[in-house]
């Protein structure tokens, strides 16, 4: 069986040969650690990207089957992006710049992790009519309909490769920041936020639309969110369904016409709350379902779903960080996880820096063998 085979045949709970070694890609900082170390090729820690010829090279020297994040799609953010500018140089170096949404951040000299937010341009209604609207409408320069006509012939056949959707509200989130976006919605002018949603959305359905319309073939669709944190949401959900529902299921419902019946959600964070919008209007697919201090999300969201509720992740990475021991516990776990059916084990994001070698060798080894 092909990689695409067994990855399709696991999630329509049809047999298979045997599991395939999944992964999410890897934090940068981690493959400099590893080419420090001796461990992989210098050339293999730079320019490595979801899907690039490096990522794959780097595949077979651990073991790996492929990184599930194989999507493609269109412009589907602000277009034109904002020019990313430098505002102020603070005198411990650290930068005040406007980002390509539109986001004042700081930006701290040698520190890689998020950078905190400082202000944001999206405050009013006049912003978003003169400097956010017209780079959220649709254009046909956003989708390179002559690639997606000679899509069938030109994309990899032997793993799964899906159709990037868009965002409802984590794109959105980026734009103002959480306080932002929680100033517009409760102080401020919440029809506008509700106007913001509409047309972000509407624009990318289009997008969805025209890669369709071309006839190009997928084999699941995949949302990108992260609107959740290790509490729960960063939006009231009744407030997240009355925005968002109906735009996950318009888009949904066009997937489903065109075959598609995987669609995936990338959410960090405690996600249970907002489930149910996405379960009942199409997407039934988590990923990477991290694992956080808050434990699994999986199971107990079959046991409310059914199975129905599908599943890709949800494998602890830290224990990569920690002995031959606590990898064979999360292999354990995922045998159990394996067992319910429609769930394909994968780290549960990005493996991260401190991250042994030989661990992550011998778990891509060792998964393959799992039995159901």
């Amino acid at each position: 069986m092909t990689n695409r085979e067994r990855a399709m045949n696991i999630l329509h709970f049809q047999p298979v040969d045997r599991f395939p070694a999944v992964h999410f890609g890897y934090w940068s900082e981690l493959l400099e650690e590893w080419a420090e170390q001796g461990k992989i090729p210098k050339d293999l820690a730079v320019d490595n990207y979801d899907g690039s010829e490096k990522d794959r090279e780097l595949d077979k020297l651990i073991g790996w089957d492929f990184n599930w994040s194989q999507t493609t799609g269109s412009r589907n953010g602000l277009f034109p992006a904002f020019e990313y500018k430098v505002l102020e140089t603070l005198p411990d170096g650290t930068q005040r710049v406007q980002n390509n949404v539109g986001l004042i951040e700081r930006v701290k000299p040698g520190v890689a992790s998020i950078p905190s937010e400082d202000d944001y341009v999206l405050k009013d209604r006049e912003a978003f009519e003169t400097l956010y609207k017209p780079k959220m409408l649709y254009a046909p320069e956003r989708v390179d309909v002559e690639y997606y006509k000679h899509f069938n012939e030109t994309r990899p056949q032997d793993i799964p490769v899906g159709l990037h959707v868009g965002s409802l509200l984590g794109d959105i989130r980026n734009m103002v920041s959480v306080v932002g976006m929680s100033y517009l919605i409760y102080d401020e002018d919440e029809e506008l936020f509700a106007d913001i949603v509409d047309t972000y959305a509407e624009m990318q359905y289009q997008c969805v639309k025209t890669i369709l319309e071309t006839g190009a073939k997928f084999d699941f669709a995949h949302y990108w969110e992260d609107i959740c944190f290790k509490n729960g949401p960063l939006i009231a959900p009744d407030l997240f369904d009355e925005l968002c529902a109906k735009h996950y299921k318009k888009r949904n419902d066009l997937c489903h016409q065109y075959g598609i019946d995987i669609i995936s959600l990338d959410c960090d964070g405690v996600t249970e709350k907002l489930l149910p919008t996405w379960f009942e209007n199409g997407v039934n697919t988590m990923f990477p379902i991290e694992i956080g201090v808050w434990g699994d999300q999986f199971e107990a969201a079959r046991n409310k779903f059914g199975k129905g509720m599908l599943g890709v992740g949800g494998m602890d990475k830290t224990a990569f960080r920690k002995d031959k021991a606590a990898v064979d516990e999360e292999i354990k776990r995922m045998q159990r996880l394996a067992g319910l059916g429609g769930f394909i084990p994968c780290p549960d994001h990005r493996i991260m820096p401190g991250s042994k070698f030989e661990l992550v060798q011998y778990y891509a080894e060792e998964i393959k063998k799992i039995k159901v």
